[in-house]
């Protein structure tokens, strides 16, 4: 409904990968859900999943995808598409959207990225801290 992002600032989301995962598939049909936000909460785990399609956003089916992994939050906050995620300090890309295919279980994020890799070809290990923060957040 907003013609611009709503979220003018707000606090990092930190996590600790719990899984590590290999896989890509090309037919998935994540259907991305048209809301731009989710709030995550401490402790709850949820799935990153990757993708370089170019026009993945809210509201869209993407196809192509490639798994990184789950990971365990440490400090909650709301994500929103356009944020970007870092593992291990490392950009990795940006929030692209949400899929709720596996709720309650757990929430599939879909992080646009410019080459698809799983996470055992990224190099992944558990423990490692994601971190995910607004685009051009200076705090």
């Amino acid at each position: 409904m907003f013609k611009a992002n709503p979220y003018a600032k707000k606090t990092e989301i930190k996590g600790n990968l719990v899984v590590v995962l290999e896989g890509k598939l090309e037919g998935r049909n994540l259907q991305l859900i048209t809301p731009i936000s989710r709030a995550l909460l401490k402790g709850e785990i949820h799935e990153l999943i990757l993708t370089d399609e170019e026009g993945a956003k809210p509201g869209v089916k993407v196809q192509a995808i490639a798994y990184l992994g789950f990971f365990e939050v440490t400090t909650g906050g709301v994500m929103v598409s356009g944020d970007e995620l870092f593992l291990h300090n490392q950009l990795i890309g940006t929030v692209a959207g949400f899929d709720e295919t596996h709720m309650p279980n757990h929430l599939n994020i879909v992080i646009k990225v410019p080459e698809r890799k799983s996470g055992v070809e990224l190099g992944a290990e558990l423990g490692m801290e994601l971190i995910c923060r607004q685009k051009n957040n200076q705090g």
